[in-house]
């Protein structure tokens, strides 16, 4: 029998993707002044990034990547076990451990592969098992998957489901992996109540905080602080450098022992580039930032409240977060991205998704705020949205 052929397999689901419209395209950026972009030769007011606190721009924060630039050339040139470790690596760390009150902490080239990492270095027996919210970002599931552990899946912020299936998983090492903010839908994890549940089921809570770090917490501390927890509760967290703090790459917080055993057995911190040398000096001066800087986690709240308002206002339907993501649901796929083709024209870039809703995913658009906007950007935003809404019946309507 014929082996299925790879060419015409991408074609029949190119195909099927173009036809749906399920591929909208991204749009390719030129140019950024601030939250202005110019996409596809227009300049539009960006309300997709997660750059939260608008450090990726920062004077302070360009220029510590220049300088190492100028120094220490492009790239790291290596794996960190095989010369790519730099001083400036060992300095991100011990600024992110102290920061976050955690003994030890491992630099990795994107959140991504720290993701993988960790799952692979942990979950590496026959029968271990990895626990996770049915809505958590494509890098924790994708590396259950690699890892080759077993995933169980829960329903969305639900910690008796997640009891549930570690109950249902008694043999093998188990980990509880969620996000601590969800990225589509901006709703934060019940962590307190993970963590109870990773104690009774000798679990290790594992949390991925891309959209917490630098906004929530005392001192932008992240979820896992805000929420009252530490080491002992929390013994890992993915923290990415490439949201609030405007970079690339991420840092793994935990446990000394396990942070050992990440640095010597991991195969993405071993047999992947080391974080350029510059971005780490970047991150640095993001990092010294985002601890000093509380301006920019007040301005961001007081956005959210802004915008959520105006939007109650206008009658538009919000979702109950109250992070800096503020979903804005559609009533169908196809409506949030018309809705978001017609909010292009008008000159604003917000972008479609899919949200957790009452009976599984739910259509959206997304509007990320970060502490860059102006309070009369994010009431012109609302007012297009609202014109839209009228024009086109994308948005329910609720009461004003």
């Amino acid at each position: 029998m014929a082996r299925p052929d790879l060419f015409e397999r991408v074609q029949t689901l190119r195909a099927r993707r173009d036809a749906q419209g399920a591929v909208p395209s991204p749009g390719v950026v030129g140019r950024r002044d601030g939250v202005r972009m110019e996409v596809d030769g227009r300049w539009l007011t960006a309300f997709c990034s997660s750059d939260y606190l608008g450090l990726g721009q920062q004077f302070g924060v360009v220029n510590a990547l220049q300088d190492a630039a100028a120094r220490e050339g492009s790239g790291s040139g290596a794996a960190s076990c095989a010369g790519g470790r730099h001083l400036l690596h060992e300095a991100l760390e011990r600024e992110v451990a102290d920061w976050l009150g955690y003994p030890g902490a491992l630099v990795f080239a994107s959140p991504y592969l720290a993701n993988l990492a960790v799952q692979q270095a942990l979950l590496c027996e026959e029968g271990d098992v990895c626990v996770q919210d049915q809505f958590n970002h494509a890098s924790l599931l994708d590396a259950t998957a690699l890892a080759g552990a077993r995933l169980r899946r829960y329903p969305h912020r639900d910690s008796e489901g997640a009891m549930r299936q570690l109950r249902h998983a008694p043999e093998g090492a188990a980990m509880l992996a969620t996000d601590a903010i969800f990225g589509q839908s901006g709703d934060v994890a019940p962590l307190r109540s993970l963590s109870l549940v990773a104690r009774m089921q000798e679990a290790v809570l594992y949390v991925d905080d891309a959209h917490g770090i630098g906004t929530a917490g005392g001192q932008g501390r992240g979820s896992v602080a805000a929420a009252g927890l530490g080491l002992a509760e929390v013994p890992l967290q993915n923290i990415p450098l490439d949201t609030a703090l405007g970079g690339a790459g991420a840092v793994v917080v935990g446990d000394a022992s396990l942070i050992g055993h990440l640095a010597d057995t991991s195969r993405p911190y071993r047999h992947a580039a080391a974080l350029p040398t510059a971005l780490t000096a970047a991150s640095l001066e993001a990092l010294h930032l985002a601890r000093r800087d509380d301006w920019r986690r007040d301005k961001l709240v007081e956005l959210v409240a802004l915008f959520r308002g105006a939007a109650r206002r206008h009658g538009l339907e919000l979702t109950a977060s109250e992070t800096a993501i503020q979903p804005v649901p559609c009533a169908s796929e196809h409506a949030a991205q018309v809705l978001s083709q017609v909010l292009e024209q008008a000159g604003w870039w917000v972008k479609p998704t899919c949200v957790p809703g009452p009976s599984g995913e739910q259509a959206a658009v997304c509007v990320r705020l970060t502490a860059l906007h102006a309070p009369e950007q994010v009431q012109g935003l609302v007012e297009a949205l609202a014109l839209a809404r009228d024009a086109s019946h994308a948005l329910p309507v609720t009461a004003a």
